[in-house]
């Protein structure tokens, strides 16, 4: 075991949370709640209302737990919140904690009348739970590498965590139709701005001879059952119209969107049935109404810059090597736009991170990281920055003795999953354990370290709504149910193709895959793009061509489907009893769905 000492010179005086997300006296009122449902002083749905509002789901089948979602602004967090997150996991929930695709963290199986006191437990180390959940503004996510992209004009994160301060428990959106969404990103490479219903991209003009900071907003995208890629309101948007943008979007949405149509009162359906132009003009009428009728500031904390981040020194004895560093390297850091240091990210399966394994985090944060905390980010992992590039070693070594070293996590290995049957009471299939069982056979086969897969991505969700995000993945898959005579298998949609950056696209609808043919089927189209790529392709240019009608041989997504049916051919039960059961199940396959929360 290596042997690490930190410098005489270090500082003590480490970052403290900014911002107190959390109220105690929320935690009192939602243990009065609960209280009043088991003495029967207020209804089932009265509760649920309630209990979305506060961030606490049902858990699936059963409205006697609940899974917590825990706010994470901007997907900051600090080393103490990390060691309340795992403490409380331990005390209350199942030992370890979910990473979501929108930076938030996750309790899961947390019994309802022990709700409030995790409650109390994030007020007292400045997080909340909070509209995590329900028909309000969602979590505020910024991209994970804002402030250090080698691609930025400049840093959003001061931005996205005055947005979130300004909404929270903000009177104007506690009953909006549905749930709404802002997205922050540092550039068009690494973010999701055009598939939220506000997404956010800095951008820089000059106007009368000085350079002027602004953005540009997309509105109007999103992923479900009917998804859709957002539109650029305006060319540029200064940043003292950023605010009055966002108010003017929010009201438009609580005045106009469909309360009567669950299925359809997100505000994407409300801008693709009004149109887009006659969208676009109530905005901006309405965001002249607000600038004449509110004075709104967005207070920025710019204190971040580099000349005031800790001096971190890490003086290490270690092996010069340690057993895969230098795949870990090449598939799980980026250079910083700062020169001599690094961004780190961990490789998670499908979001799932034990809370030892959150203390040792908190802790590697404190030693290694110049700005003294982590970020969680976009695709279920976690990422330590400013991180000095003599010290990758020694964090890679340390990483390996807690388990958090696993590569592949900026290629295609690392595979988002939602949280499925284990939790979800819309989820079809498994999606969670599928994403698991995918990422490490990819990673027995060292795929992560073929350059050609490098920028491709593979998500899945357990029923068409989109948590796993699988129509922006090169390879997308959706949960459901198929059906060989008599007997249900766990099924999945393939999607290919799809992407979220600045040419956004839906992924195509391509074949029915089941589930324990999704691995064979992935490696059959790698095999096919193996055997047709052209110098310089990538699987996601490769795809892409095809859709295109430019490909080599195969010229169409129907070109690879064909290739594909061998592959996903069910046998009967007799052949083959383990293709009707699902991962991570010992029974044979059913479909079972409750009631969904994501709406209260």
């Amino acid at each position: 075991m290596s042997k690490t000492n930190l410098s005489q010179s270090r500082p003590d005086n480490l970052p403290k949370p900014k911002i107190q997300w959390g109220r105690l006296e929320e935690a009192e009122k939602f243990a009065e709640m609960v209280k009043m449902f088991r003495q029967g002083k207020i209804s089932r749905d009265d509760l649920r209302r309630f209990r979305l509002q506060h961030g606490a789901y049902g858990s699936r089948m059963t409205d006697d737990y609940s899974m917590i979602r825990i706010k994470i602004p901007a997907g900051e967090v600090y080393p103490e919140q990390l060691e309340k997150i795992a403490e409380l996991s331990e005390s209350f929930s199942i030992g370890n904690a979910h990473v979501s695709t929108r930076q938030n963290f996750q309790l899961h199986w947390v019994a309802l009348e022990d709700v409030s006191e995790v409650m109390r437990g994030l007020a007292e180390s400045g997080l909340t739970s909070r509209e995590a959940c329900g028909n309000s503004v969602r979590n505020v996510m910024c991209s994970p590498l804002a402030g250090i992209c080698p691609d930025e004009i400049f840093d959003p994160t001061p931005y996205a965590l005055s947005t979130a301060k300004f909404l929270l428990r903000n009177s104007m959106n506690q009953s909006l139709p549905r749930k709404f969404k802002i997205n922050y990103t540092c550039c068009e490479k690494h973010g999701m701005a055009r598939i939220v219903d506000v997404g956010i991209i800095p951008k820089r003009v000059e106007i009368n001879g000085k350079m002027q900071n602004g953005f540009k907003i997309f509105l109007g995208g999103g992923l479900g059952a009917q998804s859709f890629v957002g539109h650029q309101l305006e060319e540029f948007t200064p940043e003292e119209d950023l605010l009055y943008t966002i108010i003017a979007v929010i009201r438009v949405y609580d005045r106009m969107g469909n309360r009567d149509n669950m299925a359809r009162n997100r505000m994407r359906y409300l801008v693709n049935e009004m149109g887009w132009e006659k969208f676009q003009n109530i905005i901006l009428k309405e965001r002249t109404m607000v600038k004449l009728t509110q004075s709104v500031v967005i207070k920025l904390d710019l204190d971040k810059s580099p000349q005031v981040l800790r001096k971190v020194s890490v003086i290490s004895e270690m092996p010069s090597s340690p057993p895969g560093l230098a795949r870990w390297l090449k598939t799980n850091t980026m250079k910083q736009k700062q020169q001599g240091y690094s961004a780190a990210f961990l490789t998670l399966e499908s979001g799932d991170v034990t809370a030892s394994q959150l203390r040792s985090v908190a802790d590697l944060a404190r030693e290694f990281s110049a700005e003294g905390t982590i970020r969680n980010g976009f695709v279920q992992d976690i990422v330590f920055r400013w991180v000095r590039n003599e010290d990758l070693p020694q964090l890679y070594a340390r990483l390996l003795n807690v388990g958090l070293a696993n590569p592949g996590a900026l290629t295609m290995a690392s595979v988002v999953g939602c949280s499925g049957t284990t939790s979800c009471n819309l989820a079809l299939t498994n999606s969670h354990r599928l994403a698991k069982e995918v990422q490490r056979k990819f990673l027995e086969m060292k795929l992560d370290e073929d350059d050609d897969l490098r920028d491709s991505t593979i998500k899945i969700s357990g029923c068409p709504n989109s948590c796993g995000q699988h129509e922006i993945a090169t390879i997308g898959f959706y949960g459901g149910g198929g059906r060989l005579g008599k007997d249900m298998y766990p099924l999945y949609t393939m999607q290919l193709g799809g992407r979220a950056d600045e040419q956004s696209m839906l992924g195509i609808t391509t074949t029915k895959v089941p589930a324990k043919r999704v691995i064979p089927a992935i490696l059959k189209i790698i095999e096919i793009f193996k055997s047709e790529k052209r110098a310089g392709e990538t699987l996601n240019s490769w795809i892409h061509q095809v859709i295109e009608g430019n490909g080599n041989k195969i010229k169409s997504i129907n070109d690879i489907k064909e290739l594909l049916k061998p592959v996903v051919m069910p046998p009967t039960i007799q052949q083959d009893e383990d293709f009707y059961i699902d991962y991570g199940n010992d029974a044979s396959y059913h479909t079972r769905t409750g009631k969904g929360e994501c709406a209260a």
